[in-house]
């Protein structure tokens, strides 16, 4: 568990700031793409990222075309991005990280994309978004029944044509991917990327768990929620992430 103080965190020589959008930044929609950062969430994470030697990145599930869409992100942005678990990357002044994609992997992630459709069509409030390196089952409308029973087809399908596929669970929804990236990786290549001395990494689900655990002793983890979580702070809400990070702001201003 990493338990730095904000204050201490505030002092380094360069700081990385990594965040979870949805459920962090933004509040949890039925229509995902919906999704945007509170203005006080966005103030907040510019107001940082206008700091020297401070980098801010997003760090999401979502594939980088859609994460660029809700964090509302153009071309001359200061942020840094980090899609599909870590597996997808833009940097400012260079872009997108090209990437080298197997044909065949690409074919078969298709194929089980119309497949796991297929398989939940007839189920009301159960829908298949289609993933960079794979896809997800969300079941935020469907009744718990449907949801299990929707879950249960797309886990046959991919245990039966791709088991090696990684599987995460989320708020209401299900993710398979062929790529085994994860936030902890994400956080690592962050890292490495901006020459941070410390990180503080903040999420609410439980796919950020892979991040939170993986913090350094220097580093200083944030939940918002309460459940168990490697994570040495806890938040209530949106609102009061927003807060954590403008007394962070105003620390490293102030240091």
């Amino acid at each position: 568990m990493s338990g730095a103080t904000l204050e201490v965190l505030a002092g380094t020589a360069h700081l990385l700031v990594a965040l979870d959008v949805d459920g962090t930044l933004a509040p949890l929609l039925d229509r995902p793409m919906d999704v945007r950062m509170t203005p006080a969430a966005r103030s907040a994470v510019l107001r940082l990222a206008a700091l020297p030697d401070t980098a801010v990145a997003l760090v999401s599930g979502r594939t980088l075309h859609d994460l660029r869409i809700i964090a509302e992100h153009n071309d001359d942005s200061p942020l840094l991005l980090a899609g599909s678990h870590g597996a997808e990357y833009w940097f400012p002044g260079e872009g997108e990280r090209a990437r080298d994609d197997d044909p065949a992997v690409v074919a078969q992630r298709d194929d089980l994309l119309a497949g796991a459709s297929a398989a939940v069509e007839p189920i009301e409030g159960v829908w298949i978004e289609p993933k960079t390196f794979g896809l997800a089952v969300h079941t935020r409308l469907a009744s718990a029944a449907d949801a299990e029973a929707a879950n249960a087809a797309v886990d046959e399908l991919i245990g039966a044509e791709a088991p090696q596929w990684r599987r995460r669970t989320g708020h209401n929804i299900i993710e398979y991917a062929y790529r085994d990236e994860g936030k902890d990786s994400a956080v690592r290549e962050l890292r490495a990327r901006t020459g941070a001395t410390a990180v503080l990494f903040a999420g609410d689900d439980l796919t950020d768990e892979d991040a939170l655990g993986s913090l350094e002793p220097g580093d200083l983890g944030v939940l918002v929620g309460d459940r168990p979580t490697h994570a040495s702070v806890r938040v209530a809400d949106i609102a009061a992430m927003a807060d954590l990070l403008d007394r962070l702001a105003d620390l490293r201003a102030a240091r």
